[in-house]
């Protein structure tokens, strides 16, 4: 056989081996689209909203911040009280939910994650109540500081929650997921107080609404850029679209609330809207990107085939350096 008969060869079996990389039985899929229902995105949006509310009010407090330290308590609440409904609407019976605080299990996000929500409502119910009506001053001396310490897993369990699943975008962003649902939390916080904030109370507000802006922008792109070729539905499909247009919503609210927040109330609304659209829209785009990564079986058979492939690499250069230190000694 001639070199160039040999190098095409070659390049054929490579090509093949490729192929057969993303092939699975008679093309389906590999995993089982999620079964959550439409509700699950709001869900994700309304707990960041509830727990990073909770943070801001507490925070505000602290700083004597009290008129804008009570929106962000109602904000609280409001998200607080939403979100049990959505989970139970996609669990489809309210003793679903009671069955998850039967026991603690902290090796299981949706464990942990129930005992969260719960803990998180009952704190939030008090603080909230106290900072509108001034009852049960004394009991709102722990629920206060208790709802700000919860606001934070609140906000970011959910990712983790996702990314211990087999969907391969999910589990393949498990590092970044947590901390871009935590930074759209805090722009979400952030807006919504500042939409119902006089402007002159507003300031602490408006800068985590543009801090949380910028890192969720910052980190929703670190993340595709890094799952690579499982980023795909990211730029394709419902994914796509959500995701471009929550970057356009983003990126119009913070421009929004930095220029003319400060100065003018329409503008500041208007920013603090677009923000929460922009937060809407990125939950609704990771949602989207599971179902669109568990269809295809490329995103999983590529991945499963490529760990397999280092591992063996792995263990097959330990071999070689193990191999001649045993045969000395």
């Amino acid at each position: 056989m001639s070199a160039r008969a040999e190098h095409k060869h070659a390049s054929g079996d490579a090509s093949d081996a490729d192929a057969a990389e993303s092939r699975s039985y008679y093309g389906r899929p590999v995993i089982k689209e999620p079964v959550w229902t439409p509700e699950i995105p709001w869900y994700l949006f309304t707990g960041g909203l509830a727990g990073a509310s909770a943070g801001l009010a507490y925070l505000c407090e602290l700083s004597g911040e009290h008129t804008l330290a009570r929106r962000a308590w109602l904000n609280a609440f409001a998200g607080i009280v939403v979100s049990p409904g959505l989970l139970i609407s996609d669990l489809g019976r309210p003793e679903r939910f009671l069955n998850m605080l039967r026991m603690f299990k902290v090796t299981s996000p949706m464990s942990v994650g129930s005992w969260i929500l719960a803990g998180s409502g009952a704190a939030t119910g008090l603080s909230a109540i106290n900072s509108a009506t001034g009852l049960f001053p004394r009991l709102a001396h722990v629920s206060r500081p208790a709802a700000a310490a919860l606001g934070l897993p609140l906000s970011t369990y959910t990712g983790a929650l996702i990314a211990q699943t087999a969907v391969p975008v999910w589990h393949e962003a498990r590092t970044e997921l947590p901390l871009l649902f935590g930074a759209g939390a805090a722009a979400t916080a952030g807006a919504a107080a500042t939409a119902i904030t006089p402007i002159e109370h507003a300031g602490p507000a408006r800068r985590l609404a543009l801090l949380g802006a910028a890192s969720e922008m910052l980190l929703a792109n670190r993340m595709e850029r890094r799952l690579g070729e499982l980023g795909e539905p990211y730029r394709h499909g419902a994914a796509g679209a959500y995701s471009k247009a929550a970057k356009a919503l983003t990126g119009l609210g913070a421009t929004s609330l930095a220029a003319a927040g400060r100065r003018n109330r329409r503008g500041a609304i208007a920013g603090a809207v677009l923000l929460l659209a922009g937060a809407v829209c990125e939950r609704w785009s990771v949602f989207k990107a599971g179902f669109q990564s568990a269809a295809d079986p490329r995103y999983t058979v590529g991945p499963q085939r490529e760990r397999i492939r280092t591992g063996g690499s792995a263990g097959a250069s330990r071999h070689a350096l193990d191999g001649p230190a045993s045969s000395g000694a």
